[in-house]
């Protein structure tokens, strides 16, 4: 099986040849004790039909392929947000590598974050004495301004108490005793990844806040007339918050974003590192309690953030991520209500032209049917959009999404006849969604870079849309929300139609009869 060195083949070409296709071949009928392929042909069609369906639809004990991540997972997503902030998570070493790889596999930026390298021992005695070294290293090595504490399923099964651990730790001399350490507790068997956001941002206001648990006096709130603002967990994080940010600017108000991801992530090549970059100052997360108000983008990314933010006096507000016309007008004027300041004449002109891009091109849109799969908040707001743009979101599935959000759904497939006969499923996974793609025919499915595997197996073209995304490159540095943002979903709906109809029209004399210069 030799290479050429002056003609290097890559792996999908070198698994291609003669020898690597007569070695894998011998190997699956030597050592894999093979099924006859006709018996796997049947199943394989058996697994299409409605019967199968029934079936996969009763399991009650078993997920396949769920589309979510653990608590700690969206902890760290938060800790990144703010200024020289170390996120720390109480637990092993293999949890944290993989939170530190996934996010770099889709924002194609280093991410930093640390462990408490709990092993076997600590499993049995608990991990105080780890809380304590760790700490104590990633401070002096690290120099952060901020650690911000998560947990893991070691930590939390144990049950150690991250509150006593960081006072001794501190005790210990650690950290110094006046240095921010918040935390949240972050059990990765329960919830998702959006819980675990939701966790470790109550968690980081409520230790500004609330006097550094029981440390320092609480904050007493004078209010202002400034906007705090939450994107939740946002695999657009990078493009989302550079528009919302110009948004705000040209609106002229006081605002404080509450999590600021977006130059951690995309740092430049100049020769230098920046471990920390960005992100909202700690001197800001405090005085953020001082807000006429907070908005979110994602509802189910704050269940337990607004709350607490609305029990210190402040208005608050919940959007399903806004995609579109529609979604973000009610997002600008909620904003333009909440401070006070009239909707410029620029960002009108930007509706406009989005409205005009979606008269060019709806055509191609209208009468289609989308499955769609992602967070809840997501899952919405693209099927919204779906729905302005005519066409018919008639699956849409959330693994992390509950039944309070499937009721809200189905408000929104009732307010318009592009909803007829669409349905939401909460806590299904991505082998419920093979099911659905074979039974209910969708014509494109909408979703992660997992979804590839889907469109391999049942023939539904994928449109990426979600997090993670890893097998194209910078989706995350263009924003999905404000206008902008939706122009930017439509041409990434309208390129994955236009692709589909040149490969099935592309058969001279036979299919070409479709295959057109001019969409």
């Amino acid at each position: 099986m030799p290479q050429d060195a002056n003609k290097v083949k890559d792996h999908f070409e070198l698994f291609r040849g003669e020898e690597y296709v007569d070695m894998l071949a011998r190997k699956k009928a030597e050592f894999e004790n093979p099924h006859p392929a006709e018996e796997v042909a049947r199943v394989r069609e058996w697994a299409k039909t409605e019967e199968y369906k029934d079936l996969n639809f009763s399991r009650e004990a078993l997920t396949i392929n769920p589309a979510k991540a653990c608590q700690p997972l969206g902890a760290v997503f938060a800790a990144v947000g703010f200024e020289s902030t170390l996120p720390f998570v109480h637990g092993s070493q293999g949890c944290v590598a993989y939170y530190r790889s996934h996010f770099s596999r889709h924002f194609k930026e280093p991410t930093s974050c640390v462990s408490s390298s709990m092993t076997e021992d600590a499993a049995v005695f608990g991990g105080l004495t780890n809380m304590i070294d760790g700490l104590a290293n990633a401070y002096a090595m690290y120099k952060p301004k901020m650690i911000a504490v998560s947990t893991t399923c070691m930590a939390e099964v144990i049950g150690d108490d991250l509150n006593a651990f960081i006072k001794t730790a501190k005790e210990k001399d650690s950290v110094p005793e006046d240095f921010d350490v918040p935390f949240a507790h972050t059990p990765a068997f329960v919830g998702s990844h959006i819980t675990g956001y939701d966790n470790a941002m109550k968690g980081i206001l409520e230790h500004f806040w609330d006097g550094k648990a029981k440390t320092a006096p609480k904050l007493e709130r004078v209010a202002n007339g400034s906007i705090n603002f939450l994107n939740g967990f946002d695999g657009y994080a990078v493009g989302n918050l550079r528009e919302v940010k110009r948004i705000f600017d040209m609106m002229k108000i006081d605002y404080t974003i509450l999590g600021d991801q977006s130059d951690v992530w995309d740092t430049p090549t100049d020769g230098e590192f920046r471990m920390y970059d960005g992100g909202t100052t700690l001197e800001d997360a405090a005085n953020a309690i001082h807000a006429k108000g907070t908005i979110s983008m994602q509802e189910y990314c704050t269940e337990k953030t607004l709350p607490f933010i609305a029990a210190h006096g402040q208005e608050t507000a919940a959007f399903n991520h806004p995609i579109g016309v529609e979604a973000t007008d009610s997002f600008v004027m909620e904003v333009a209500r909440m401070a006070g300041v009239e909707i410029p004449d620029e960002l009108a002109k930007e509706r406009g032209r989005l409205v005009d891009a979606i008269a060019d091109s709806n055509a191609h849109i209208h009468g289609k049917k989308f499955a769609i799969y992602g967070d809840p908040d997501l899952a919405y707001g693209l099927a919204k959009f779906v729905m302005e743009l005519g066409g018919e979101p008639v699956v849409v599935l959330s693994t992390n999404g509950g039944k309070a959000w499937a009721a809200k759904m189905q408000e929104l497939f009732d307010s318009s006849p592009f909803g007829a006969g669409c349905q939401a499923y909460p806590g299904k996974d991505l082998w419920h969604m093979r099911s659905l793609l074979f039974t209910e025919k969708p014509d494109f499915l909408i979703g992660n870079t997992y979804g590839k595997y889907l469109e391999r197996d049942t023939g539904v073209p994928l449109i990426r849309i979600g997090f993670p995304i890893f097998d194209r490159h910078h989706k995350h540095r263009y924003p999905v929300w404000g206008y902008q943002g939706g122009l930017n979903v439509l041409v990434t709906i309208l390129d994955r139609i236009f692709e589909h109809m040149d490969a099935t029209t592309n058969v001279p004399s036979k299919t070409d009869y479709s295959y057109d210069i001019i969409r």
